[in-house]
């Protein structure tokens, strides 16, 4: 049977030719292979016990595999540390550099375990059905948090590494604590960061938009296709991209025409003559609804919303389920109703009236059935037509 002091006294006598440095060169290598192999089979075991019972657990055993590896290694070759003769300054050196190395795996562990709970919430959530309004609302505020969540974390952690180096810290500490003016600077450089940071959580919690949301920015109608950490992408109905802050949409009112429910009414205006039969065009808008796949069955009205001095404005109420089907029902209704006043009441088109004052004598002409004074004043009447 193996005697570990044997084996450690065989080893020390066949290093003792070998110089300081390079005989804690070689424990500290050889303590960070020993510490993969212990990760390797610990590892496999931890696999075994947590995969078939929970998914997070198993996933986080998995994403987390090169983090805790080298945090095993970073245990490991501390321990090994106090054993390597090195001079005090380099084993001062070689202790910082493990206690960094220490706190940045811990962040890194945190972003992979935001990320995989993220993942493992909106699970249950599907944006590729039709009534996706509640995994809309989800997946919104889960993607704002877990961006807010991995700004924090990546803060914390680079505080927390730059404490650890004595002249940084104090230079930290004098320079907020006496210059005073470099850090009101700072603090009005950092305001646009921080303000869509703190708008970026108003919108998780209240949202007042969600991914896919029909909006009107700008003038501009599109859909939130992305929310970013400092920014919201909307995509335009052109395909172009309008890039615009968090903060815009805390600030600024702004249109959402699917905030309770996608289901949209939509106005269709023709300006028709006086003549129009307008009982006739209510009928034919009912008509041309009930045999468009676009219309929802909600709404159908016509009425004579204005009337000016030589028109009359019909406006024409539809619904629809969505945004894209409102806009391709309302120019579907207006080509119909327009192709239908053309083709079977023309006279409802708009047109121009003139009234043509003749003189006495050529009224006289025109009833006694003169042949040049009837022409002469149809030509005035079409002239003034």
């Amino acid at each position: 049977m193996l005697d570990p002091r044997a084996i450690w006294s065989q080893a020390q006598s066949i290093l003792a030719w070998a110089p300081a440095w390079l005989v804690g060169i070689l424990i500290l290598v050889a303590a960070a292979a020993a510490a993969v192999l212990a990760h390797l089979v610990l590892i496999g075991i931890v696999r075994r016990i947590v995969a078939r019972r929970r998914f997070f657990l198993g996933a986080l055993v998995v994403r987390t595999g090169a983090a805790t590896r080298l945090a095993f290694v970073v245990f490991v070759v501390s321990g090994a540390l106090q054993a390597a003769p090195f001079e005090p300054a380099v084993h001062a050196a070689i202790g910082h550099v493990l206690l960094v190395a220490f706190i940045l795996l811990v962040g890194w562990f945190a972003i992979v375990a935001v990320h995989l709970a993220a993942e493992t919430y909106l699970r249950r959530f599907q944006l590729d059905t039709a009534d996706n309004l509640l995994a809309r609302k989800h997946v919104t505020q889960v993607g704002i948090l877990q961006r807010s969540a991995d700004t924090l974390i990546v803060v914390i952690t680079l505080a927390a590494a730059l404490v650890t180096f004595e002249s940084v810290r104090q230079y930290g500490v004098s320079l907020f604590a006496s210059a005073g003016v470099v850090g009101l600077a700072v603090g009005l450089a950092a305001r646009p960061v921080l303000s869509n940071l703190i708008a970026g959580v108003q919108i998780a919690m209240t949202q007042p938009i969600r991914l896919e949301d029909a909006v009107v920015v700008e003038n501009e109608f599109g859909w939130i296709e992305e929310i970013a950490a400092a920014y919201v992408v909307v995509r335009v109905w052109d395909q172009r991209r309008l890039i615009v802050p968090l903060s815009y949409f805390i600030e600024k009112p702004f249109q959402n025409w699917t905030l309770q429910h996608p289901e949209l009414i939509g106005t269709v205006d023709l300006y028709l003559d006086y003549a129009a039969p307008v009982d006739r065009i209510r009928e034919k808008l009912d008509e041309l609804v009930s045999l468009s796949p676009l219309w929802d069955g909600r709404v159908a009205k016509l009425q004579v919303a204005d009337a000016k001095e030589t028109t009359i404005l019909v406006r024409a109420l539809v619904s629809a389920k969505n945004a894209g089907a409102l806009g391709d029902l309302r120019n579907e209704v207006r080509e119909r109703l327009l192709a239908f006043l053309r083709d079977e009441h023309p006279e409802a088109l708009p047109r121009r009236r003139a009234e043509v004052a003749l003189r006495a004598s050529a009224r006289t002409a025109m009833e006694a059935g003169a042949p040049d004074a009837s022409a002469a004043g149809e030509t005035k009447r079409r002239a003034g037509e």
